[in-house]
């Protein structure tokens, strides 16, 4: 997975850069008040906790986002996010879990999110094409599917918010770029013996318009 997003980063670049250098440097430079997009990517996610295996899993991403570019330094950044996650306990999960979950070993989760992330894009060095990007963002969990469930409730709570701080590169119609996102919201809808909380890797590859 790691690899194909690699490629895919270098193709599109190899295919935009030459159009991109031939373009007249003014062009190049002029920030747009308003643009918008589409971008999909992989979400390589884990759960922190006692009760989790340690190591990434990695999803499925994809979304929109608006620009409002107030200057040549800085602008905001809204977006409409479908992302996946999934996790996976492990053996000595805790008995005071014993009663959620059958007979059995390692259980796997699977959530799909609905995210809402508003960043701040500040424009690094002279360019307008390499964007530092830091904000919230607010999750809603719009499905969770557990193996070996014994009761019909949810273990992960409807919502969280998280920060998401990363890199955005924007050629003149690609965009790409890699965040890290830090889960602030204690999931566990089951009680409070145990803290989780979500974090993630996501590259990303997409149009701008």
């Amino acid at each position: 997975m790691k690899s194909s997003i690699i490629a895919v980063l270098i193709i599109s670049s190899c295919i935009w850069c030459p159009a991109y250098a031939q373009r007249n440097p003014v062009d190049m430079e002029r920030e747009n008040f308003f643009r918008f997009g589409g971008k999909v990517g992989v979400n390589a996610n884990k759960i922190t906790g006692a009760s989790y295996k340690d190591g990434f899993n990695y999803n499925f991403q994809a979304g929109g986002f608006l620009q409002f570019n107030f200057s040549k330094r800085f602008g905001i950044q809204p977006e409409v996010n479908f992302v996946q996650t999934s996790s996976e306990f492990t053996n000595d999960a805790g008995n005071i879990y014993d009663d959620i979950f059958r007979d059995g070993g390692q259980k796997k989760a699977k959530m799909n999110y609905l995210e809402v992330p508003l960043l701040l894009n500040l424009n690094l060095g002279t360019s307008k094409r390499v964007k530092l990007q830091v904000g919230p963002s607010y999750g809603g969990l719009l499905k969770q599917t557990v193996d070996s469930l014994e009761t019909g409730g949810n273990i992960y709570k409807k919502a969280e918010w998280s920060g998401i701080a990363g890199l955005w590169i924007q050629l003149p119609l690609v965009n790409l770029g890699a965040r890290y996102k830090i889960g602030f919201t204690d999931i566990n809808a089951i009680d409070d013996q145990q803290s989780w909380k979500n974090q993630a890797i996501q590259f990303f590859v997409g149009l701008t318009f």
